[in-house]
């Protein structure tokens, strides 16, 4: 379930650009005006109201927000104020950008997305960034792991919900073969199964693995494979069995010891807001035993804060 849900038949774009206009209008800002009404529309009527903004007052709104806020506040501001995809297409770019490449997001984004997501981005980063996600994934990463996030780029995962269970035990096989039963390994049967097989199959496969050799799948990656590789097959893994749980840790993660991944914390929130983040925020209360705003009241402060719970909740 989500936490942001649309106005629906209360969204009254021009009154809603009048009221944000007011909100920024002489001295001060009305911050509380602006979190009450971003976190109380969906993405779909956040667009609309940036377009009505540009025709009531020939101004853009995210311009005009960005220079009445600072800090994470505004980050947060200018995330919400994105088109869904673009959110994702950004956060890929800012991953490889500059020295060094953050691969920790580009696993988190790619390996969770569905055939329809990953072509949306896909088309998105292209629009924004005059080049597509593959050559740019091809120039910044290497070995195995590359090839790892090209095939998951291609958006060829079967999701037919129907298992065969004669491929469910072929597969159990060749990954045995492919790992535990030879000397060394090979990546590529298991990049093939993980990547191509659908949801419901891998499930399965998972389960008949541990019943037949008497190991969980997460234990097999660990031990046959190393790096980024075993990072990304660890969370496709972990995804398939149990998303909610995934997305739990990744929340946690961003909080947990000393500081806060805000970047990944605010792309979590706003990319969830509008799909299941209420049945991430019951899971964390499971897994942790407190719940998610807990965290993010320890974590944040201020406005930015304050807009952070209002997604959350």
């Amino acid at each position: 379930m989500a936490t942001v849900k649309p106005a629906g038949a209360n969204f009254s774009p021009e009154k809603t650009a009048r009221l944000l206009q007011k909100a920024m209008k002489g001295l001060g800002t009305d911050e509380k005006a602006i979190i009450d009404i971003l976190a109380g529309h969906c993405n779909r009527e956040r667009q609309e109201l940036k377009t009505m903004y540009k025709t009531c007052f020939g101004r853009d709104l995210v311009e005009d927000l960005k220079s009445e806020t600072s800090g994470k506040f505004r980050s947060l501001i200018e995330y919400l104020l994105m088109p869904s995809r673009e959110l994702d297409a950004c956060s890929l770019k800012k991953a490889m950008k500059g020295v060094g490449t953050d691969e920790r997001t580009l696993i988190e984004i790619l390996c969770s997305k569905t055939n329809s997501q990953l072509a949306e981005i896909k088309e998105t980063y292209k629009q924004l960034y005059k080049t597509t996600l593959e050559d740019d994934l091809q120039g910044d990463l290497s070995g195995d792991f590359k090839l790892l996030m090209i095939s998951i780029c291609q958006g060829h995962r079967d999701e037919n919900p129907k298992v065969d269970n004669n491929q469910v035990q072929t597969d159990v096989q060749e990954l045995y073969d492919a790992g535990p039963g030879k000397f060394g390994t090979d990546e590529a049967v298991f990049n093939r199964i993980l990547v191509r097989r659908s949801i419901a199959h891998l499930q399965e496969v998972f389960k008949a693995y541990k019943q037949k050799h008497g190991k969980e799948m997460e234990e097999v990656v660990d031990v046959e494979t190393s790096g980024n590789l075993k990072k990304a097959f660890l969370a496709i893994i972990h995804y398939i069995k149990n998303p909610r749980d995934y997305f739990a840790e990744l929340l946690n993660k961003t909080m947990k010891g000393a500081g806060t991944d805000d970047e990944r914390l605010m792309q979590l929130i706003v990319s969830h807001s509008e799909i299941d983040l209420k049945d991430i925020a019951k899971e964390y209360l499971k897994k942790y035993g407190w719940e998610l705003t807990k965290d993010i009241a320890d974590d944040t402060s201020g406005d930015y804060e304050k807009l952070l719970i209002r997604l959350a909740t």
